[in-house]
């Protein structure tokens, strides 16, 4: 089939459409032309746009397989409140190296993922929308002034005007410090919480909270023993109503592996409850990390780097075969799962 660039001169189109007027023995071609012009187009816009749907289930299930969750290392997913953006990262294992993907609905279909527009030349992670989803928090480890050097990781943003994405803004102090800070998760009173190693032990982590109170951030507070443990907890998701925390921890007597997912609710008295294991329906015997909650509260995501151990098992494989399952999502690599929101709930 002939097919004609979309960058074809004006002039030339008025030659072609002068010629079929002038000599109709042409009107096959022409017909055949335009056709190739019209398939192409649509061809692209097939292509622009990729699925990703949010299936309401009871069954633990990889959350859009071949799209988000791949052969990469996909560690952190976030969605906003009107379910038209959604945000996550992708990791490379050997170095580290971590940027921010982005992908939004375009008359109702979700464009093909592509590097946010604040990231790409950092170590950028962690994204989590605020309740209002006007604002993006991440944790990166850019230098606070263009043109000095990276520094340790620190909390950033970036606000939403109209459909773009502003330029990134350090949260500051007393949030951000010499140490670390990751997992940013903000409630709807502006409470930031986030994960630091401010202990003596430097590499224990634990939770934090720092209040907002009269537009400013108050000093960070380390949650109680009902939250943070002698072990390590991390990533911890907080409703927007602050009723509920998410986080993962490794190293506790009820463990199942290389870190789980524990749940804490609050009580009458504005208490955290003892976290709780959220079971085996969820955690696994692999590292399950970084929850996330819809906005509606219908949805669970998180992070496993869970494994097909079976996969080459009694297999005669050819190179193809072989090729396949290396680089599917169960390959080891870390990836995002779904699971309806109210089986967590009923371990209140």
């Amino acid at each position: 089939m002939v097919i004609i660039n979309n960058k074809l001169s004006s002039r030339i189109r008025i030659f072609i459409v002068q010629t079929f007027l002038k000599m109709k023995r042409y009107h096959a071609l022409f017909t055949v032309l335009i056709l190739g012009i019209y398939s192409c187009q649509i061809q692209s816009k097939r292509e622009s746009v990729v699925d990703i749907h949010f299936p309401l289930s009871d069954t633990l299930s990889l959350f859009a397989e071949g799209v988000v969750s791949t052969r990469h290392n996909v560690r952190d997913f976030t969605l906003s409140p009107d379910y038209e953006e959604l945000f996550y990262s992708v990791q490379h294992s050997q170095t580290g190296f971590t940027l921010i993907l982005h992908s939004k609905k375009i008359n109702d279909k979700w464009a093909i993922p592509e590097v946010a527009p604040f990231s790409g030349q950092y170590a950028d992670f962690e994204p989590s929308f605020s309740p209002d989803g006007l604002r993006l928090y991440f944790s990166s480890n850019r230098p606070k002034e263009v043109g000095t050097e990276q520094q340790n990781f620190d909390i950033w943003y970036v606000e939403k005007s109209g459909d773009q994405w502003g330029d990134p803004v350090n949260v500051g102090s007393p949030v951000n410090t010499d140490k670390n800070e990751f997992y940013p998760s903000v409630a709807r009173n502006g409470n930031l919480y986030y994960t630091a190693s401010y202990s003596q032990n430097v590499r224990r982590e634990d939770i934090y909270v720092s209040r907002f109170v009269e537009g400013t951030y108050t000093e960070p507070e380390a949650l109680d023993t009902a939250i943070n443990s002698a072990s390590f907890q991390f990533n911890a998701f907080v409703s927007p109503e602050e009723d509920f925390l998410i986080f993962s921890s490794w190293g506790r007597e009820d463990d199942m592996g290389r870190g789980d997912l524990y749940i804490s609710f609050k009580d009458s008295s504005d208490q955290w409850m003892p976290a709780k294991n959220v079971g085996e329906t969820i955690n696994s015997k692999f590292l399950d990390y970084c929850p996330f909650v819809s906005a509606d509260k219908q949805y669970f995501f998180f992070s496993s780097d869970r494994m097909d151990t079976e996969m080459f098992k009694n297999k005669n494989l050819n190179w193809r075969e072989f090729e396949d399952l290396v680089n599917s999502p169960l390959n080891g690599s870390t990836n995002i799962y779904i699971l309806k929101f109210a089986e967590l709930l009923q371990l209140k």
